[in-house]
């Protein structure tokens, strides 16, 4: 008994350490993270923070006046007072604001988890409903468990060589020193799609699949297979069953791990690195010439600007509010995204019980 309860207060005294480390974590980044967002006077919402881009900040005297100004401001200001020469300090990403790495994390959440899903989804099923057992899936499920465990790192890398450098794309003429396969009106070049949206997408799809699997498989198992049989029963196609009779009520557990997914997904910064993220992007996704170039071109990101904002430059004040309050605004989208999939997976449940 006293073994037991030794075991037992060592397990109360862990969860609480971990309670304190993370309230601590999101406390610190919550009050820090808010004094950037949030400000006393109206409109209360620091607009700029959320509606620029990220400028460089300069430092300088000015009659007796200590003025802070980002890029386009500073210009406006030196212009209007007709060029003078001012001893100033700079200091890289600490002005404007986030607006589009909020864009950029948005379009790759969505996408790379649309793909995701269906992917993941269809595999489930397939495992679940369709698939008789055997070596062969033994060993399919294997993989998926070790998918599961390969760093984020190596899925960058992955995405880098596969989708980046070599995935097929199609044009009017073969592309020199790279593999072209002719198709009458068009070729096949297999030039890849360059650091861009695609790339990202699938190389973060690749990466949470093994946890949408998985989850999925286990929310399919659960559903009664009395469902199943008496659909079949009353002449309907194993199709028509797993669409109407077994996927619906399955669906809450699929969008428990979408959330989950979503987490992973969001948070990533190396897959991102080698694929899809750009430090400093001047238009945003949908600003181009033609729709289907929205999909090949890259985008900043709310993680990859923490990285380069908390690692490539030089700490000092002026960095340290723009950092917080990208963690915060960062962790906010996040919950948004993922606190849409709970809503939706309530109403699922109370929709479809058994």
């Amino acid at each position: 008994m006293r073994a037991e309860r030794l075991t037992f207060a060592g397990f109360r005294v862990a969860t609480y350490a971990i309670l304190v480390a993370a309230t601590l974590i999101f406390g610190i980044i919550f009050v820090k993270g808010s004094g950037t967002v949030f400000q006393q006077t109206f409109p209360f919402v620091n607009t700029a923070f959320l509606t620029q881009s990220p400028e460089t900040l300069h430092v300088f005297e000015w009659e007796g006046r200590k003025l802070e100004l980002g890029d386009r401001a500073f210009r406006a200001f030196i212009e209007e007072k007709g060029n003078p020469t001012v001893v100033k300090e700079t200091y890289v990403y600490s002005a404007g604001g986030i607006f589009p790495c909020i864009v950029g994390t948005v379009f790759l959440v969505v996408g790379s988890m649309s793909i995701a899903l269906f992917v993941g989804i269809s595999s489930a099923v397939f495992l679940n409903e369709y698939s008789r057992g055997g070596r062969l899936v033994d060993w399919v499920r294997l993989a998926i468990l070790n998918l599961a465990g390969v760093p984020s790192i190596v899925f960058g890398l992955f995405g880098f060589g596969l989708f980046v450098l070599f995935a097929p794309v199609f044009g009017p003429v073969p592309d020199p020193g790279h593999i072209s396969i002719p198709l009458g009106f068009t070729y096949l070049n297999f030039s890849g799609w360059g650091v861009s949206l695609m790339a990202g997408w699938f190389t973060l799809a690749f990466m949470v699949l093994p946890v949408v699997i998985t989850a999925s498989e286990e929310s399919l198992k659960a559903v009664p297979k009395g469902f199943r049989d008496s659909s079949l029963a009353l002449g309907a196609t194993q199709w028509e069953t797993v669409r109407t009779n077994v996927l619906p009520y399955a669906m809450p557990g699929i969008l428990t791990s979408s959330i989950l997914g979503i987490a992973r997904v969001a948070g990533e910064t190396a897959p991102i690195m080698f694929t899809a993220a750009y430090v400093v992007r001047d238009r945003l996704p949908w600003q181009v010439d033609k729709a289907v170039d929205v999909l090949f071109q890259g985008v900043m990101a709310l993680p990859y600007h923490i990285y380069v904002v908390s690692s490539k430059i030089p700490q000092n004040d002026y960095t340290e509010h723009v950092q917080f309050g990208t963690a915060f605004v960062f962790l906010s989208v996040v919950l948004l995204i993922a606190l849409s999939s709970v809503i939706l997976r309530s109403r699922m449940r109370a929709r479809y019980r058994w």
